[in-house]
């Protein structure tokens, strides 16, 4: 076969494996191990592979939260997604609960994982710590690093020596799956959301590169701002804004700063990520160097978890919009946190070790963040479940804004070399308040160049009218006057909800009021925006008003030299050149359940150390109302990992046990309730669903979807496969 570099996987997608069905080009990814490393440089602008800009898509997953016999799949998923570097938590006490003992074995094989990546051509980022959070318990630090007296995230050097023996250990599994080995290690972070001095992270740094690590490049948070910088150079600083935080200290529907990730901004971050415990009063992204490096993020809200207090339900709107927003701020890698749920693996501590066991009522020991955990515990957080409501769910479904967001990153992949050198201009107040509605949300970035002997200027117009729960009004009477093209000749509406990318001078186009996807052979895709005419107005003059879409099989124009562009609606535009298997319609069995016993008198709920609501215990749940799930019996159920198990109930939250064994939880928002029946036991086919009831006035958030009616019910229970 012939050899391919990592390039491209980095400027085409690995998405487009495309079936023969769908008429698109089969595209493979690099072959990882090949002779020649590809040079990786950046500058102020983005990276630049082998001499070419690339625009990547940065998805997070854990390796430790999926069962190891999923990992290609999954990895997979993302590819086809469009995801084209994975970003990976390596949480320490995940590998080293018990001190020096390691165990890389099973879900937590670092290196199995790796050759994976490999394998699948799939680029990495590690983050390697030693503090995550990612909620995990402490931020993934050992309780016996915490016991042990020494100062964490700190450059005292006991903690110093039990980092370098981390790292050693990560090195092992790292060893010959480097960069410069053909291997997929690209980048890894040193800590995470530090705003300490950056001494700090230089300690770290030398430590991993002397004991072996030799990457293209290495990053940092970029929040909070650092008390003092590191040199110029030695770390990217990654940003990042969410829709909303499980985090909020408060139960309000639309609380904290979440509404300025929704408006264009020179600002790479609103400062609502980490608040319940972060200081962002000083940060000004003042320091020197700041905007000589590249605008990228590493955490872009892909969705957001539920805590105890807050039970945040995200639209997959509310992820669109937010990555259109930082496309047209200026940024050029898109790292979404989290694009692919997981769960929490078990404690290797047993029942018996009750100094472990942060609540009283507690029977077992679990590796998830809670608020009486020794290290940050701001929050309480489901036991095992880490669904995140993103793109790729806990058990590796397909949610409607894996679709919606693919269609950005097909862009970026055939569109990024033209995307990155260009600068933005805001054309809007920076500064909003929340649901400001007076005006239209948009910005422009655009770069000269010569072509065919003359300079000219190509552009991208950035449209967003949607605020997260705040329903913005149509903008009427709208033009753009962007490098001496206006547009579209007659003005035009901005329905409520838009998000958009409108091109002017490029690919063959003066403008256009439709947004570009893709360019494969020849043809050139475009989406056509709801509620929005289209108008096409082609460099060699030609103008076509009104036009409908005709879908992959016609083009609605041919250029004199060949070039042919399609018009495809907006579901089409996320599901072009993706395998059948990506597209089939899941089919829905119902599955008989029924009340076996109503739940005890109801707990009386805490303010916990953080002052918010706490979590109920182990032994709130002998009290729960209890539901028998009679699974299906059809055996070849169990064997397909497309299998999902969906409870539709209402109550505080639920717990889900097999023979006994608590095997996943949720704090229930108003979703089901999901289980992947692949990850059962053998041969179970009885389930036992716990439910504690809903209670009057709770100190909880809950959104507009929930039914807070006080008391239990199951609704639904359902298989799809």
């Amino acid at each position: 076969m012939m050899k391919r570099t990592i390039l491209s996987l980095l400027l085409l997608v690995a998405a487009l494996h495309t079936s023969a069905s769908t008429g698109g080009q089969s595209v493979s990814g690099p072959q990882l191990g090949s002779e020649k490393c590809p040079e990786v440089k950046w500058d102020r602008h983005s990276l630049i592979i082998d001499g070419r800009r690339v625009v990547p898509v940065m998805g997070e997953i854990h390796y430790s939260r999926l069962p190891e016999n999923e990992w290609a799949a999954e990895v997979r998923k993302m590819k086809e997604g469009g995801v084209t570097i994975i970003a990976n938590y390596v949480f320490w006490n995940h590998v080293e609960e018990q001190q020096g003992v390691f165990d890389w074995s099973g879900r937590r094989s670092l290196r199995r994982f790796l050759e994976i990546c490999k394998q699948e051509s799939m680029p990495v980022c590690l983050r390697i710590g030693p503090f995550c959070h990612g909620e995990a318990r402490n931020g993934g630090i050992p309780d016996w690093v915490i016991r042990s007296g020494c100062k964490t995230r700190s450059e005292d050097p006991r903690f110093l020596a039990y980092v370098e023996a981390l790292y050693r250990q990560i090195f092992t599994q790292v060893q010959g799956l480097q960069w410069k080995d053909g291997g997929p290690v690209l980048a890894c972070q040193f800590d995470n959301e530090y705003g300490g001095h950056g001494s700090y992270l230089m300690r770290l740094k030398r430590m991993a590169c002397d004991i072996g690590f030799d990457l293209p490049f290495y990053t940092r948070t970029g929040w909070p701002e650092l008390k003092t910088p590191t040199p110029f150079g030695e770390m990217i600083p990654l940003y990042g804004d969410y829709a909303d935080g499980f985090w909020d200290r408060s139960t309000r529907e639309t609380a904290g700063n979440y509404y300025k990730a929704f408006n264009f901004r020179s600002s790479p971050t609103s400062g609502a990520i980490g608040s319940e415990q972060l200081d962002y009063s000083q940060t000004s992204n003042s320091q020197p160097s700041t905007r000589q490096y590249p605008y990228f993020t590493c955490e872009l809200g892909g969705g957001m978890m539920t805590s105890y207090h807050r039970r945040c339900y995200l639209y997959p709107e509310d992820a669109y919009a937010m990555a259109v927003v930082k496309l047209g701020s200026g940024s050029n890698l898109l790292g979404y946190y989290m694009y692919h749920g997981g769960t929490n693996p078990e404690s290797k501590w047993t029942p018996a070790d009750t100094t472990m066991r942060p609540y009283k009522g507690d029977r077992q020991v679990y590796l998830n963040e809670c608020q009486r955990c020794l290290a940050t515990n701001h929050n309480d957080l489901p036991v095992f479940t880490y669904d995140f409501q993103a793109p790729l769910g806990e058990f590796g479904q397909r949610n409607p804004h894996y679709y919606l967001l693919r269609k950005l990153h097909l862009f970026m992949a055939d569109f990024g070399d033209v995307l990155a050198p260009m600068d933005v201009t805001f054309t809007c107040q920076q500064d909003i308040k929340k649901g400001q509605d007076d005006f239209l949300r948009w910005s422009y970035r655009s770069s000269t160049s010569a072509s065919e002997g003359e300079a000219r200027t190509s552009a991208f117009v950035f449209v967003n009218n949607y605020e997260r729960l705040q329903n913005l009004s149509p903008k009427k009477n709208t033009q753009f006057r962007v490098c001496g093209v206006t547009f579209p000749a007659k003005a035009v509406t901005i329905p409520a909800g838009t998000s958009c990318i409108f091109p002017v001078n490029v690919a063959g186009l003066r403008y256009a009021t439709a947004q570009l996807v893709a360019r494969r052979d020849g043809r050139i895709f475009l989406e056509q925006v709801k509620g929005i005419p289209t108008e096409l107005a082609f460099s060699g003059g030609k103008t076509l008003k009104n036009v409908k879409a005709l879908g992959t099989d016609k083009p609605v124009f041919t250029a004199k030299d060949g070039t042919a562009y399609y018009l495809v609606d907006s579901e089409t535009a996320g599901r072009l050149f993706l395998p059948d298997s990506a597209l089939s319609s899941p089919k829905e069995q119902r599955v008989p359940v029924r009340k076996e016993r109503e739940a005890g008198k109801p707990r009386t709920i805490g303010i916990g150390a953080r002052n918010v609501a706490e979590q109920p215990t182990d032994a709130d749940f002998d009290n729960a109302a209890v539901y028998i799930i009679d699974l299906p019996a059809d055996s070849s159920l169990f064997a397909l990992h497309s299998s999902l198990l969906q409870i539709d109930y209402r109550g505080d939250c639920a717990r889900l046990y097999a023979d006994g064994r608590l095997i996943d939880d949720n704090f229930y928002n108003g979703r089901p309730f999901c289980f992947g029946l692949w990850r059962l036991p053998a041969h179970t086919r009885r389930l036992e669903l716990r439910i504690l009831p809903m209670q009057e006035n709770m100190p909880v958030y809950f959104p507009r979807e929930a039914d807070t009616t006080p008391g239990e019910s199951v609704s639904k229970v359902f298989v799809t496969h």
